[in-house]
């Protein structure tokens, strides 16, 4: 990797600028994912089982197509996902109060357990990371993140709007 630099550098758009930020980001996603990921492998899981009852524990009677929508796989990819979790009592799924069709899915008592046990490394790694950086260099990663979104997060809190009106 490319020697660290620090401080604001106003040549932030060069090849090599560009270059290090995806070789942190890679290298942060490696260590973000790697205790979540040796918990799912005891279970026989695996990270698209993590992102699911990740959304699924933020998104309590989440529909299947609302959970399409932000994982972005295909609808078999997400049944096998969705069959495994149901099958190892992690989530559970109903109909819709309204619309008999749809699938509304949440966490088990098991599925939070997991959640939390998945998410607490994970929450205690961006609070140091905070802590260290501070609100400014916060507000600026988060701005870093929401450019790299190929849609806008709205989309979603309007999915969670229509969700509370549901219930």
């Amino acid at each position: 990797m490319s020697d660290l630099k620090t401080g604001a550098n106003p040549l932030f758009l060069r090849d090599e600028e560009l270059r290090q930020g995806i070789e942190l980001l890679f290298y942060a996603y490696r260590d973000f994912t790697a205790e979540p990921d040796a918990i799912l492998a005891e279970r026989g899981l695996g990270r698209a089982h993590h992102r699911a009852i990740y959304f699924i524990g933020r998104n309590p009677q989440i529909t299947v197509s609302e959970l399409l929508a932000i994982l972005k796989i295909t609808k078999q990819s997400l049944s096998r996902v969705i069959n495994l979790l149901v099958e190892q009592d992690y989530i559970e799924q109903h109909q819709g109060t309204r619309d008999r069709r749809q699938r509304l899915l949440q966490l088990t008592e098991k599925g939070q357990a997991l959640e939390r046990a998945l998410t607490e490394n994970q929450r205690r790694r961006f609070a140091r990371a905070y802590r260290q950086a501070g609100a400014d260099a916060v507000e600026g990663f988060r701005q870093v993140l929401l450019g790299l979104i190929e849609e806008p997060p709205e989309e979603y809190l309007t999915q969670t709007d229509r969700r509370s009106a549901r219930l």
